[in-house]
């Protein structure tokens, strides 16, 4: 199974469709399943990997690199700049040089879904991009993952039943030789409303940093 959909995927046919219409308002967009951005040094080199939703309307699915184009962005961005995940400078464009390390950043659902909200046989069925995707960093230690249903996505593309490895902020659960951390979803919504504020975020990846540290001694 090839980790990425094709560009003009045609399993979910409302997602489908839905960007269908986008490419006719605005041709000039990526409209497409959004790849997963690898860091410089590709596959072998990732130890940790971030699992958000879905692509933004005017994010990724506008500009074809995740988390690039929203307010979203900004916080993972700079959050992973701060905790040496990345570098350069994020100007929310794919080609303003920003460049991960060690670092993958992908989505449960890689089609932008109608207000954001993907239903459940849509997050199922683009868990045959996620599962591989996760199957091919044989260096990875550590996942990030932004909300409940990247969470619980996550979760079943191991195999193992959610009930076990519930979602919260700031938890871990080990898999394998894997350890989850979930966050709260960086949106606007969520930081607007005070239930992630950047002190709870960059904790998250603050945790992250010492785990990869200390299982790198």
């Amino acid at each position: 199974m090839s980790v990425e959909p094709s560009p003009d995927c045609p399993i979910c046919v409302r997602l489908h469709d839905f960007i269908a219409e986008w490419r006719v308002k605005e041709p000039g967009w990526h409209n497409a399943p959004v790849p997963t951005f690898l860091p410089v040094n590709g596959v072998q080199s990732v130890r940790l990997l971030i699992v958000g939703l879905a692509p933004g309307l005017r994010g990724a699915n506008r500009t074809g690199r995740p988390f690039t184009g929203d307010y979203a962005g900004d916080l993972l961005y700079n959050t992973l700049n701060e905790y040496g995940f990345s570098r350069g400078t994020f100007a929310a464009r794919p080609d303003d040089g920003l460049q991960l390390i060690d670092t993958a950043i992908t989505n449960a659902v890689r089609c932008v879904p109608p207000e954001n909200k993907p239903v459940g046989g849509e997050i199922s069925n683009c868990r045959r991009f996620l599962t591989p995707t996760i199957e091919q960093f044989v260096n990875l230690r550590a996942i990030v993952t932004l909300g409940t249903i990247a969470h619980q996505s996550t979760v079943r593309a191991f195999a193992q039943p959610v009930a076990k490895f519930p979602f919260s902020h700031g938890g871990q659960s080990d898999v394998g030789s894997i350890r989850i951390f979930s966050s709260y979803h960086c949106s606007r919504y969520n930081t607007n409303t005070g239930r992630l504020t950047t002190g709870m975020f960059k904790g998250v990846f603050a945790e992250v940093r010492g785990y990869l540290d200390d299982i790198a001694t």
